[in-house]
């Protein structure tokens, strides 16, 4: 049986990304990512929608991630869905999330960046 786990997608920063370093020595960096849809309904209402993901990009992109980029930049990212579960310690109750963990980036024009001249593409 075939599978496919790819997400492309196209948005905004809405924080500063994350940039850590875990046990193993591997940079690791989260990003909040904002991506909006309009749409016009059969009424001719107009709509406005925003759709908030988590990325995690781990080594040489997570460094160039958290080095050029800032909230508000605009930016493409490739990567794959992973769902994550864990055991909340304060509530004992399982919790879980979808993310995307990044495998490329490519820093686009507009929103606030850092100034520096980024690199163009990113790949994990």
């Amino acid at each position: 049986m075939s599978s496919l786990n790819r997400v492309l997608l196209i948005g905004n920063l809405t924080r500063d990304p994350e940039l850590r370093t875990v046990g193993s020595g591997a940079n690791v960096c989260e990003l909040g990512l904002a991506i909006n849809r309009s749409w016009t309904d059969n009424q001719g209402q107009k709509h406005d929608e925003a759709t908030f993901v988590d990325i995690t990009f781990w080594g040489k992109t997570a460094e160039n991630a958290a080095k050029y980029l800032s909230k508000g930049r605009s930016v493409y990212v490739e990567g794959r869905l992973q769902f994550d579960t864990w055991k909340d310690t304060q509530t004992g109750q399982d919790r879980s999330k979808l993310r995307v963990v990044g495998e490329r980036i490519q820093f686009l024009g507009g929103g606030q960046g850092s100034g520096e001249s980024p690199p163009q593409r990113q790949a994990a």
